[in-house]
């Protein structure tokens, strides 16, 4: 109506109070959610970094546990190998030393020095076996060369060194196969070798101490 009559107002024209407060409040719940939503994704972020970290450490620690466990096993192997090879070649050393002493002991016989060196082999065969009368036994080539004179020598021998008296001859059993002397007590009982590679085998531990002595003190 005109001249002071007023229209009513659309209902559309104006939210409602009712609608106002409520998306109000919708608004504001929705940023509080959002925010502890925010503040739980941090919290949870910090303990999943946590969780990561504590994963790394152990994982690092545990591969370092493993690394040392596995140096030490190639260390401890590689210590097991050096003194594998060391043995091996003091072994080999020592038959290579055997055997050019056995060529240079065989090259001597014929020689007039040989007499000398069975002289001795003799007659320490002799103090070895302690008996009053013994046989002596040799190889072939040896026994062409052990006359009366070299056992009568081999008899003063003995006596100068034990100032005990020895007789001694020549076995009249086969000749042995190896270079050295075999004494045997006349009734047979006991016997002294000492032929060429049982002497090198008493030997044995000399010859590897000088081994030894020459790989580590020679430098």
């Amino acid at each position: 109506m005109a001249g002071g009559v007023c229209a009513l107002a659309h209902p559309d024209d104006e939210k409602h109070p009712l609608i106002s407060g409520i998306e109000s409040n919708a608004f504001a719940e929705v940023e509080k959610i959002k925010k502890e939503a925010e503040i739980q994704s941090a919290e949870r972020k910090k303990y999943l970094d946590k969780q990561v970290d504590s994963i790394l450490r152990d994982a690092e620690k545990k591969a370092r546990t493993e690394s040392d466990v596995i140096k030490n096993k190639l260390l401890s192997g590689v210590d097991v190998e050096i003194k594998r090879k060391e043995l091996r070649s003091r072994d080999k050393m020592l038959n290579e030393i055997q055997e050019r002493i056995k060529k240079e002991l065989s090259s001597l016989i014929g020689k007039e020095e040989y007499r000398e060196v069975l002289l001795n082999w003799i007659s320490e065969a002799a103090i070895g076996l302690g008996v009053d009368h013994a046989l002596v036994s040799a190889s072939v080539d040896e026994m062409g060369i052990i006359d009366r004179s070299l056992l009568t020598g081999a008899e003063k021998k003995v006596k100068a060194i034990t100032g005990r008296s020895v007789s001694l001859k020549l076995s009249g059993g086969p000749a042995t196969g190896s270079q050295g002397v075999i004494l045997t007590a006349e009734d047979g009982r006991t016997a002294f070798n000492n032929q060429v590679s049982v002497r090198l085998l008493r030997k044995q531990r000399e010859i590897r101490k000088l081994i030894y002595q020459k790989l580590y003190n020679d430098g």
